[in-house]
């Protein structure tokens, strides 16, 4: 159950960091309306609750209605702000706050609930276990396969690795950056707002949900670079210590045993595990 717990745990993380790592990865600034496009996601869940429609269909409608705000804040927000990260930064942590507004406006202060997208449980070796924990982990799978083969096997993978590397010369061999940084934040943003979907069976959905999520979401980036295996990596060892400090310790401890270890992990390796 333990090890369950750990795995399960870490494929959660991954999949709400994920998409702020893709954006970092890139743009080399950190998006700090993360947690904004989180909280989009569950309400999207919500809408397509209140609407009677079937609960799946708030994953596709989360991801279109995510990158679809996120091109149009990346175009009007972002794209003058890339030469100043620190204004980037103030700007994006800003952008949060007015949607969590916008938000609260429309739909209350009042916690939300929606139908799981799925129920139950199944046994493992004689134990009765969330199914949906581990549909979650199947998530977390299917996402980093897919940013493999989108990275290796796709023409935008190959000139975002090349904008990674070297934007100066991506420029120079005639790659348009420009078109790469927004297909990245349209998919980054995207992905967050899945990423909130596949939360709202795990923790309630108010406007400030996301808030909880982000400062986590940004110490594993941060430890993990711009590699998503160093991500992975740090979902699991950080993801592990928080379920046994959550079990044997205590659960307020297990909260902040990321953000904890993260910081310890910078302070003595400051690139982190990407690079250690």
């Amino acid at each position: 159950m333990l090890i369950l717990d750990i795995v399960t745990t870490a494929a959660v993380l991954f999949i709400v960091s994920a998409g702020l790592l893709a954006i970092f990865g890139v743009l080399k600034i950190i998006n700090f309306a993360h947690g904004a496009w989180l909280t989009i996601g569950a309400y999207c869940a919500v809408v397509t609750a209140g609407l009677g429609l079937n609960p799946w269909f708030a994953l596709p409608l989360a991801f279109v209605v995510g990158g679809f705000l996120g091109g149009i804040t990346e175009h009007f927000i972002v794209r003058p702000l890339y030469q100043r990260p620190l204004d980037a930064i103030l700007a994006t942590w800003g952008l949060g706050i007015v949607i969590g507004q916008l938000i609260t406006l429309w739909f209350g202060r009042d916690v939300q609930f929606t139908p799981g997208l799925m129920g139950g449980t199944v046994d493992i070796f004689g134990i009765s276990y969330s199914l949906y924990r581990l549909f979650a982990l199947g998530a977390a799978i299917v996402i980093g396969l897919g940013f493999a083969f989108l990275l290796e096997g796709t023409r935008l993978g190959l000139t975002a690795q090349a904008v990674i590397m070297n934007e100066m010369l991506a420029k120079g061999l005639g790659i348009d950056t420009a078109k790469v940084r927004l297909a990245t934040f349209i998919i980054g943003t995207g992905l967050a707002a899945l990423a909130g979907v596949l939360l709202t069976p795990l923790t309630s959905v108010d406007p400030t949900m996301g808030v909880a999520w982000l400062i986590g979401a940004f110490m594993l980036v941060m430890v993990a670079g711009s590699s998503f295996g160093a991500l992975a990596v740090a979902c699991l060892v950080f993801g592990g210590a928080q379920v046994i400090v959550s079990t044997y310790i205590s659960p307020i401890l297990g909260g902040i045993t990321v953000a904890v270890l993260s910081a310890l992990v910078l302070r003595i390796s400051p690139k982190g595990f990407a690079r250690a």
